[in-house]
């Protein structure tokens, strides 16, 4: 039996009790966007509103609306052409769409009013009629929408919010996928509003590129203002692509600059740059691997997270000075064998109160945070090398191999050799 039945039938579960639940129809579809109905449940309102919906031409609006969450990774609530309405929500597996589950079967307050008014909803819908190949009457599609349930705009909303959390349960993978794309579908959005403002004051022209903005962009990061630098960020971003349009390559050069830009800001005091080298390679090959303008964006945004986070970290410590030379003493040695005594001597302060102001500040003890680190190092060589696990061990500060798999599996959940098999899924 392959993934996609093992889907079906787990969705065909889920919709029966949310359609005993909520006294909606419901529908699946699977990844090639074809309909699949659940056994024993009375489709409401493609049987008892219009017998055509499931097909051309009413199809094509439940297709449609399952093509927009694809893009937003959340419900999206819509009606057809007899006013009845819908919701949809997609299904991930792995971070891969893999189909969608949809809602409906009632009509909104408003158009229940209506009708009981006798108020001529059809005078100007032709569409309807052509739909259903003027096989039913006016009066009988009337009465066949009359006679279907109505919901205010809450109940609707709430029934949407309900699927939803259905197809989070659905999904499988090793993050919540419904998350990143609403993520980056707020990201777009954002960069959307300043593009179409670049419209209306350049047209056809291309604004020149804003120089001064990458240095606010990095006095930002400096002061580890995340909100500012992401604003400034966005109007970077923005001039790129709306300068650039459908040039992925050009746009993806452009943001390996930025990235290579943020960078030289100083998180901490490394005076070899080592850290700050690994660092960049690793967000460089993230950039590099990127297929879509919206995966470059969200690891951009995580980079000035992950930059403006760490260096707001130690505004406002007491000992900040003592923790900067600490950490500096750490990142450099940490794939070698430190004492307490050793980090105290750099911070200059004495290994028991050292010790207990790093466990304040850091929020965890020594012990865990070199683990912590020595296990993110593993993590990267276990994908990016073909060393084995008693080299990784050896490379990374463990005592032995059967120490390093345990320490690793605490902090990951899975062994060294199925993390490097599942490639750090």
């Amino acid at each position: 039996m392959n993934k996609e039945t093992n889907l079906l039938e787990k969705a065909e579960k889920t919709m029966l009790d949310y359609s005993q639940a909520t006294g909606c129809s419901v529908c699946i579809y699977d990844s090639n966007l074809k309909p699949y109905y659940p056994n024993g449940i009375k489709n409401e309102p493609e049987e008892t509103v219009c017998p055509c919906c499931p097909y051309f031409p009413c199809q094509d609006i439940h297709i449609k609306a399952i093509e927009e969450v694809k893009k937003k990774g959340t419900y999206h609530i819509y009606k057809c052409n007899m006013g009845v309405m819908f919701w949809v929500s997609p299904i991930y597996t792995q971070g891969s769409f893999s189909g969608a589950i949809r809602g409906g079967g009632f009509i909104p307050k408003k158009l229940q009013k209506e009708l009981q008014k006798g108020v001529d909803i059809f005078s100007n819908a032709n569409d309807t009629f052509v739909m259903c190949n003027s096989e039913k009457s006016k009066e009988e599609l009337r009465d066949r929408l009359a006679a279907t349930p109505a919901a205010d705009d809450e109940k609707i909303q709430s029934m949407a919010e309900m699927l939803q959390l259905c197809a989070e349960s659905l999904s499988t993978g090793n993050e919540d996928y419904h998350e990143i794309i609403k993520r980056r579908a707020e990201q777009q959005q954002t960069i959307a509003k300043i593009i179409e403002q670049l419209k209306k004051q350049y047209g056809e022209t291309k604004p020149g590129y804003p120089l001064d903005r990458e240095k606010d962009l990095l006095a930002s990061l400096r002061k580890g203002d995340a909100a500012e630098a992401k604003k400034t960020l966005n109007e970077l971003l923005a001039v790129i692509i709306f300068s650039n349009p459908d040039q992925f390559n050009y746009i993806q050069l452009r943001i390996i600059e930025i990235v290579v830009l943020i960078s030289r800001v100083e998180i901490s005091p490394v005076k070899s740059g080592s850290l700050s080298m690994e660092i960049n390679s690793q967000n460089l090959k993230l950039v590099q691997e990127a297929k879509t303008v919206e995966e470059l964006t969200d690891i951009i945004y995580k980079i000035v997270d992950r930059v403006s986070g760490t260096i707001s970290s130690f505004r406002g410590i007491p000992h900040a000075t003592a923790l900067r030379k600490a950490e500096n003493f750490i990142l450099e040695n940490y794939t070698k064998k430190i004492s307490l005594k050793e980090i105290a001597d750099v911070a200059g302060l004495s290994p028991p109160y050292f010790s207990t102001i790093f466990k304040e500040e850091m929020g965890e003890n020594l012990s865990k945070y070199l683990n912590r680190l020595r296990v993110e190092k593993a993590g990267r060589l276990l994908l990016e090398t073909e060393l084995s696990l008693s080299e990784i061990a050896s490379n990374c500060c463990f005592e032995d191999q059967s120490w390093f798999s345990k320490i690793f599996k605490t902090y990951t959940g899975v062994s060294p050799g199925r993390y490097r098999n599942q490639g750090g899924k």
